[in-house]
Order: C-alpha cells, then structure tokens, then sequence
C-alpha cells in the first residue's frame, strides 16, 4: 500500500461574505480585561471565521476579541494564519446564523 497519495483539498465548508465593514481587535488582558483596542477592516465573513485587513506593523495576539463596528458584539477569535496585512482568523464558536443576517443587513443598508 502506497502511503504518499495525494488528499484532495476539502470544500469550503460555510459560504463567505464580502463585508468591508471596520472593526475592532480588542486585545485580551491580564484576567480577561480588554483595555487595548486596535482598528481593522473586516473583508470577508462566515459562520466560523473572517479575514481581516489590519496595519502591517502591528503585532496581532493569537486570541482577542474581535468587535464589528455598528453591533455591539465582541467575538473571541484566533489567528490561524497571517499574510501581511491579511490576517485569516477563526471564530472560537460558530456565529449564529441570524446574527450573521444581521450584521450582512447592516452593511448593505448602510451602502445603500
């Protein structure tokens, strides 16, 4: 039995949205305070994750809370990977889907 095969990537598991809505990246402190807070551009969203558009030069924590301007929400979320100024992030718990709604609605109402 060969062993070096090939694994085909897997799907896309959640839709992506397009945003473009800034946001917050609320640092995580000592017993959970979050006092630093530092903008960024939310480009796209899914139910389990987002990528954000941030300084090149900032130094991003690997957990924070990530806060949607307009929704008074904070998220936890994690760095799964950095290009950059892009920085993929994974929600630590799905959004729900209605909140998701939400938040698309609020864009596109404020784009109109």
């Amino acid at each position: 039995m060969h062993l070096d095969t090939e694994h085909p990537k897997p799907e896309q598991a959640y839709r992506e949205f397009n945003l473009d809505r800034p946001g917050n990246i609320i640092f995580v402190g000592h017993h959970l305070s979050t006092g630093t807070q530092v903008r960024c551009l939310i480009r796209t969203i899914t139910l389990a994750g987002a990528l954000l558009e941030v300084s090149p030069s900032l130094e991003m924590p690997q957990h924070f809370f990530l806060e949607i301007l307009g929704i008074h929400d904070e998220i936890g979320s994690t760095v799964v990977k950095r290009e950059g100024e892009l920085v993929t992030i994974s929600f630590n718990m799905l959004l729900n889907p209605e909140f998701l709604h939400h938040v698309l609605r609020l864009s596109f109402e404020s784009s109109l």
